[in-house]
């Protein structure tokens, strides 16, 4: 059972993940409104009849004032009636379950990459703080900050696709041809989308490390006999893991945003090109109801990580109560 601190620890939390969904509604709908142009003009074509202009915008609902459209909306959004693609002319959250099939496993594989390169290089070069072996890690992060995602991803391309021919440049066969064809298809770009975040998370990990290894409790540990090694295993990671987990969270919903250009890059049919298509189109519907997905996911990855906080280190939950 959830003691009385920690229940009122979990309510202020949804309330705020509550506000912050309505607040980014709002400007999402806000936003997608005052851009130029208009969606039934772009279907129809610009030498489109303007009279039939104006009856496909009177069927679409483009004619009713902003507000009601955005009760229509976040109604919607609350029953699961996203609506219908001017473009695709099918249903928006077919579309959009359709496309997280690919966008989330690739977030998910770009996730664990993520996570297992940079905490076991971030471990290593602050076992090795000030040595060779941090040196070389440290340099080779800061190369991996610097390199474009989409520039890894044509190299990957280039070598083991052109080259080798170990992997497919691009395309997804679907889950329903089997796991391993399309577990391979999702190898590059996993690999393209986690290296820079790994670079950006060994360098945090080496950093809340080396500020836990100066502490007293550790210096008691290895005067008791208690080897480098199983101190960092035992006592450091876990209370150096609050900043990494901060920016764990961050990065998975910058993994799952960011899969836009990849996805482009490797031609794959996910959200973000999704999410590219519909804004060429000038599909709003699809557009709108995207961004609020992603926005969602942001706002309720943010909320899981204070609740670990909350796990992991009882202090945060005492300060925040």
């Amino acid at each position: 059972m959830l003691s009385a601190n920690m229940r009122l620890f979990i309510l202020k939390r949804v309330i705020t993940l509550l506000a912050t969904l309505v607040g980014a509604s709002l400007v999402v709908f806000l936003v997608l409104e005052i851009l130029p142009g208009n969606a039934a003009q772009m279907l129809m074509g610009p030498d489109a009849d303007p009279e039939a202009v104006v009856e496909l915008a009177t069927r679409l609902g483009l004619d009713q004032p902003a507000m009601v459209r955005y009760g229509h909306w976040v109604g919607g959004l609350l029953t699961g009636d996203l609506g219908t693609s001017y473009a695709y002319s099918s249903p928006v959250l077919e579309l959009i379950q359709e496309r997280l099939a690919l966008t989330v496993p690739l977030a998910l594989m770009a996730m664990i990459l993520t996570t297992v390169l940079a905490i076991s290089a971030g471990l290593y070069a602050a076992a090795r703080h000030n040595r060779a072996g941090d040196v070389g890690i440290m340099g080779l992060t800061q190369i991996g900050i610097a390199i474009p995602n989409f520039w890894f991803a044509i190299l990957l391309i280039l070598l083991f696709s052109v080259h080798l021919n170990w992997f497919s440049a691009g395309g997804f066969p679907g889950w329903g041809d089997g796991f391993w064809p399309a577990f391979q298809s999702l190898v590059l770009p996993a690999i393209s989308l986690a290296v820079v975040q790994a670079a950006i998370l060994a360098r945090i990990t080496r950093s809340a490390v080396l500020e836990v290894l100066r502490e007293d409790f550790v210096r008691t540990a290895r005067s008791k006999g208690l080897s480098q090694r199983a101190a960092l295993w035992r006592h450091v990671l876990r209370n150096a893991m609050i900043p990494v987990i901060t920016v764990m969270g961050l990065q998975f919903a910058n993994l799952l945003a960011g899969t836009i250009v990849v996805e482009n890059v490797f031609y794959l049919p996910g959200l973000g090109r999704l999410i590219f298509q519909s804004i060429a189109n000038r599909d709003l519907i699809v557009v709108r109801n995207c961004v609020m997905l992603l926005a969602a996911m942001v706002v309720t990855v943010n909320f899981l990580v204070d609740v670990l906080y909350a796990v992991i280190d009882p202090r945060v939950k005492a300060s925040d109560i």
